[in-house]
């Protein structure tokens, strides 16, 4: 089947869905970030179908780079990104707009195609690019969600690959190319002293945190057809417990990094209703496109196990949700206790004596908790934190980094079938099985539910803000 070989640059990058949200405020400001970093010489169709000119097009460019905190900072890579723009319109399913793509793109030959457009329109536009030849040594880059539940990702992937080679299938989730969500993968496989004890026997459980102070944001019509569990743990939480949870890669490559994320998602225990406690915050059922009487989940947090030789019976705590305490994203490694009460107050259940913290957002950090003693004669301690800030101004912006990646042909950051289908095996049963939402107070931490029935003695959770104080505090 038909596909650019991996290796193979592209030299045009092809987005369709140029007129909306996603290209104003995220692909149109990478771009000009690509060009002020050398990273795009190629020219850049948009289409769309708007009844526009190339001179809107440019516009609306310049004016989204402009919108940005940084604003045009270089006219010079401004002109240059102008200049590289070419634009196509028409609806997606008139033969006649592939007819003009396939002119536009002149003397390309490996183009790389961007569907930034709803899931819905996936197959109409890749059967309009097969129709007129456009998918031969082409890369395709898809936005997700990747289907709502396993049958339909099974389906979006059929149209999919009707088309291309699965080499050539992009699936990008702008999570994976955060920095401290990359900083994951490099901290397991660089530093080998907490190879011995990432394990079962000296982790006793493991939380992810993905809060949100902020509620739906007038995409409440959105939320209705997604919830958190599809929205952000199908997806992003489980890719974060994926590079936690992997065997080492056999090898230096994108391929062998996907196989071993692939590994993990097969070894997912697959959740039931006791797994899962779903959360509604109060007021959700009065933003605009809710239903009066919605029971779609603002708030989810599932108990997973990974039934594998170095996982087995450790449990991996995953919650996200809106209008929460906080906004911040963390993950906390909580070691087990020493096997000897030496000294009682380390042995305060409330407590863990070691904990390995990653803040993933909004700033970056990752800390080593250990107790340490109090002055004085007694053997009594507290909990101190090592703590080392990652954050630098030289990070790439998510869209920045796939965008860039996706022209190269390099993979490792984006999300392959057989991780997809997997994925939704795990989520797949309490899609339709599990319990009715509880409602919750904005600005808390959820049901409480989630702390009591599901959590337990394992808990409590780690609230993200105790935690922020960059002073090593307790």
């Amino acid at each position: 089947m038909p596909g650019a070989a991996p290796e193979t640059p592209s030299d045009c990058l092809v987005f369709f869905g140029a007129s909306g949200d996603l290209a104003r405020k995220s692909i149109f400001p990478s771009l000009y970030r690509m060009v002020k970093a050398g990273t795009l010489t190629v020219p850049v169709i948009g289409v769309a179908f708007s009844s526009w000119s190339l001179d809107d097009l440019k516009q609306r460019a310049h004016d989204a780079v402009e919108a940005t905190a940084t604003g045009i900072d270089d006219a010079h890579a401004m002109e240059r990104l102008l200049a590289l723009l070419r634009y196509v319109d028409g609806d997606y399913q008139d033969p006649a707009t592939f007819d003009a793509l396939r002119e536009c793109l002149g003397t390309c030959q490996f183009p790389t195609h961007y569907l930034a457009i709803p899931p819905v329109l996936f197959g109409t536009v890749v059967q309009g690019l097969k129709g007129v030849g456009l998918h031969e040594n082409a890369r395709v880059v898809v936005e997700k969600p990747f289907g709502r539940d396993l049958a339909s990702a099974r389906e979006l992937n059929s149209v999919i690959t009707d088309a291309f080679d699965e080499h050539a299938i992009f699936r990008i989730d702008h999570f994976l190319g955060k920095e401290e969500i990359m900083n994951l993968l490099y901290f397991r496989f660089a530093n080998s002293m907490f190879e011995p004890i990432w394990n079962r026997n000296y982790i006793e459980s493991i939380q992810v945190t993905f809060a949100e102070s902020f509620g739906v944001r007038g995409r409440g019509s959105f939320y209705e057809s997604a919830g958190a569990l599809r929205d952000v743990v199908e997806n992003h939480l489980f890719q974060i417990v994926a590079l936690l949870a992997m065997e080492a890669p056999t090898y230096q490559g994108y391929g062998a990094v996907q196989a071993a994320k692939a590994n993990v998602f097969k070894g997912m225990r697959p959740l039931t209703r006791h797994d899962y406690v779903r959360g509604q915050f109060k007021g959700y059922r009065d933003e605009e496109g809710v239903a009066p009487h919605s029971d779609v989940e603002t708030f989810a947090a599932v108990r997973l196990f990974i039934d594998s030789w170095r996982w087995s019976g450790v449990p991996f705590y995953l919650r996200t949700g809106k209008c929460l305490a906080t906004s911040a994203g963390e993950v906390v490694v909580n070691f087990k206790r020493p096997p000897q009460a030496l000294f009682g107050d380390a042995m305060d259940p409330d407590q863990h004596p070691n904990r390995l913290r990653f803040r993933l957002q909004p700033e970056g950090e990752i800390g080593l908790g250990v107790r340490v003693k109090r002055p004085g004669e007694e053997f009594v301690g507290h909990e101190r934190e090592l703590l080392l800030p990652t954050e630098s101004p030289l990070e790439l912006e998510p869209y920045e980094r796939l965008l860039t990646d996706a022209l190269a042909g390099d993979s490792a950051l984006f999300t392959h079938e057989d991780s997809v289908e997997a994925a939704w095996r795990v989520v797949d049963g309490v899609l339709t099985d599990h319990a009715a939402t509880i409602p919750y107070t904005p600005g808390t931490w959820g049901p409480e539910e989630a702390a009591g029935r599901l959590i337990g003695e394992d808990g409590p959770w780690h609230n993200p803000e105790a935690h922020a104080a960059t002073d090593g505090g307790n």
